[in-house]
């Protein structure tokens, strides 16, 4: 059986594509087909699998004493890059945020749903910040990456400070104009450490403020790398004023500064991950039905309240007047609504996939995310909407195909492949998803 699978790997290198490309010419194992238009109407919600939430406060309590035992270690010079910095910060926190949202989890579906409310599909959009492992909720993202890297100071205050700077910001254009001009004053103080000009930094200085003070975790920044705050007397002036003046025993670590303008001109911003909140259903005829919380739409609660009932009272009258030019602006209109899509894949035996994404996310994305659950990730594979209508561009973005703010799929095998195994004569396990995800099928109700 070994080699038969690995004849059929070896043939499939040159017929088939991978995500995201076209074959050159047709294929035993491919076809093409039209592109996906997902149905608008949303189905009826039901019950579904009860809700998950973020990490409880055992959690952040558990992350919390790992940071206090990290305080207590001597702090080592770090290695530079970021990458670095956030594994030295996952190392000591992933296991135990981890275990605590496990618990969590386990909390939220003992808990009963509202009498006569409809259980949402998932409870809301999470993110796994990089710093700590952990897993928060939307709302409470800004606020946790902001915490972990307040507590990281204790750590690194040099790479801190760097993180603040470039994640707290959120004008980029700002930061670059910032962060140059901050190098600029670096590299003066390197190439020139005998001018002692150079090792003072009026605060009230015109570019200073228009550039530098302005942005959050600076000050920190000029204090972690040895500059200290003095009032001098300015030369025809009778006020003195507020200067950064660099210690004089930082000149004997020239070196440092060097690195440490390298790693502010390199760093990019703390960026949570999407979790994709993999979930696996068992067969079910409730698969389409959908019941989404706010956190997918791109407006407030009282604004999806409003156009849905707009949506109900003109629907009839609408599709009588518009025109196809006026359908096609208010379906991108529309597309612009959603920030996220939940999609599910429904398996030939029956059995679903489910994953959060970002709406502009593309669709090699979910052909990947499907790939990944699978016993053998090179059996090929198409995803078809309602009708049989194939995802054949890859590229496009869920928006685009119409998959928001939720979609269900349809898995198909390739016939040519799977005829060839079954011609085989051997057994081969009744799901192709992976045993660890077969193990924690959950019921749709």
């Amino acid at each position: 059986m070994r080699k038969f699978f690995q004849e059929i790997k070896a043939d499939l290198k040159f017929k088939t594509a991978g995500p995201g490309q076209k074959l050159s010419e047709p294929s035993r194992y491919g076809g093409c087909g039209g592109a996906l238009r997902a149905p608008r109407e949303k189905p009826k919600a039901e019950a579904a699998p009860k809700p998950r939430r973020g990490p409880t406060d055992e959690a952040q309590m558990a992350a919390a004493a790992a940071l206090a035992r990290m305080e207590l270690k001597p702090k080592a010079r770090l290695p530079s890059s970021q990458e670095a910095i956030k594994n030295q910060v996952r190392k000591e926190l992933m296991a135990e945020a981890a275990a605590s949202e496990e618990l969590s989890v386990q909390k939220d579906l003992a808990s009963p749903d509202q009498e006569g409310a409809a259980a949402p599909s998932v409870s809301g959009v999470y993110f796994i910040c990089p710093l700590t492992g952990a897993v928060v909720r939307k709302d409470k993202k800004e606020k946790h990456i902001r915490e972990a890297i307040q507590s990281y100071f204790s750590v690194d205050p040099v790479a801190a400070s760097i993180m603040e700077i470039h994640t707290l910001n959120k004008d980029r254009e700002k930061v670059r104009v910032g962060v140059e001009t901050m190098a600029k004053y670096l590299d003066n103080i390197y190439l020139h450490p005998e001018e002692e000009k150079y090792r003072k930094i009026k605060l009230q200085n015109k570019v200073f403020q228009e550039r530098i003070s302005c942005l959050e975790g600076i000050h920190r920044f000029f204090q972690a790398i040895g500059f200290e705050t003095k009032t001098l007397p300015v030369p025809g002036q009778e006020t003195a004023e507020e200067y950064y003046v660099l210690k004089e025993e930082m000149l004997t670590k020239l070196e440092d500064l060097k690195d440490y303008k390298e790693q502010l001109l390199s760093s990019e911003p703390v960026r949570a991950q999407l979790d994709r909140q993999l979930c696996v259903f068992k067969p079910s005829p409730e698969a389409a039905r959908f019941e989404l919380p706010n956190d997918f739409y791109n407006l407030t609660a009282e604004e999806i309240k409003r156009e849905q009932q707009l949506r109900t009272e003109a629907v009839e009258k609408a599709s009588m007047l518009r025109t196809r030019a006026m359908r096609e602006k208010e379906e991108q209109r529309e597309m612009r609504k959603y920030n996220y899509t939940l999609v599910r894949v429904r398996f030939p035996d029956g059995y679903i996939l489910q994953g959060t994404f970002y709406a502009r996310e593309s669709v090699s994305v979910l052909y990947n995310f499907v790939r990944e659950a699978l016993r053998d990730d090179w059996l090929p594979f198409e995803l078809l909407g309602p009708g049989g209508l194939k995802l054949t561009d890859e590229n496009l973005a869920f928006n685009e195909c119409g998959l928001v703010p939720s979609a269900l799929l349809t898995l198909a095998w390739d016939a040519a492949v799977m005829a060839d195994i079954q011609a085989s004569g051997e057994e081969h396990p009744a799901s192709p998803l992976k045993p660890e995800l077969l193990s924690r099928a959950q019921t749709l109700s």
